[in-house]
């Protein structure tokens, strides 16, 4: 049975646990999915910012994929983070993660030698034809330095094998209704920067939305108001969710924060990270425990 490459609804970014030595969890893996799956998840993606991507081996990269494609339902999405410095190993490590069994590559810009509009174009036409997955460009100028204007993205979404983008270019909303507005309707778009903007990118005519993975089970509902109609409700639902989520966008600490959380739920079992991302301060986790207080959590 192959996996969907149609990416649509709430797919989260899931975090990499790490032992507090520092080697890779697995066991917490493991219940990182099943957390996911009970609380609805449309699809996972690996290998995100959110993932710490940027400090995972390549042998790394094959366990985690084989821990999720075990754990998952046959059909459910998992999308591969790419994030080369050039084609060749942009390729390399789509191929990697077909051959492990992903079904969506989400492809960053080059970014070390920033490309020109023509050499993006280039670089994901090349990557989509002979990476082996369908590839989602990921826009994410602040993490990687390179613009990807409206017009530019349009001209990727026509590229054969290009099917799909997730916009974290802030403001997001208004890019991601553009983008929306001028790509044909079989190009999927979603939103990112941890849900921030959800419910407005929903109503500029998101599909989706890949935001850090350890609120799943209070954001789904809130999707599920919001696309049967009753959008008040959806956002004073949502409103309950914004401390967590902004707190969750620190840049440095991010990746503590998700994982204080999932700690705090009993996902994970160490919520240590790989440097260069540094863990959150005492000062900063007692606020935390406030907001997962007034959550319940």
């Amino acid at each position: 049975m192959t996996r969907s490459s149609d990416v649509r609804g709430l797919i989260p970014v899931l975090a990499t646990p790490f032992q507090p030595g520092g080697a890779l969890d697995v066991d917490s893996l493991r219940r990182l999915i099943a957390f996911s799956v009970s609380a609805g998840v449309d699809g996972v993606a690996v290998f995100g910012f959110a993932s710490e991507g940027f400090s995972l081996s390549a042998a790394e990269r094959q366990q985690i994929l084989a821990a999720v494609l075990s754990e998952l339902p046959d059909t459910t999405p998992v999308i591969a983070g790419i994030s080369a410095t050039g084609t060749t190993d942009a390729i390399a490590q789509s191929r990697a993660a077909a051959e492990a069994g992903a079904s969506v590559g989400m492809v960053i810009p080059p970014y070390m030698v920033k490309p020109s509009p023509s050499q993006i174009v280039d670089f994901y036409g090349t990557v989509a034809s002979e990476g082996g997955l369908p590839v989602m460009v990921q826009d994410a100028p602040a993490s990687t330095g390179v613009n990807l204007p409206v017009p530019l993205i349009v001209e990727l979404s026509k590229l054969d094998g290009v099917t799909s983008v997730k916009i974290e270019t802030q403001p997001t909303a208004p890019k991601l209704g553009s983008v929306v507005d001028a790509t044909a309707d079989d190009f999927l778009v979603l939103g990112g920067q941890n849900a921030l903007f959800v419910l407005e990118e929903y109503a500029r005519g998101a599909v989706g939305t890949m935001p850090a993975s350890e609120f799943p089970d209070l954001l789904a509902p809130v999707l599920a108001t919001f696309t049967s109609g009753d959008a008040p409700a959806a956002r004073a639902a949502f409103n309950r969710l914004l401390p967590l989520i902004r707190f969750g966008l620190q840049p440095g600490i991010a990746w503590s924060i998700h994982k204080h959380v999932l700690l705090r739920r009993g996902v994970i079992t160490s919520a240590a990270v790989r440097s260069p991302a540094t863990d959150a301060d005492p000062a900063t986790l007692a606020a935390l425990d406030d907001i997962l207080t007034d959550l319940g959590l």
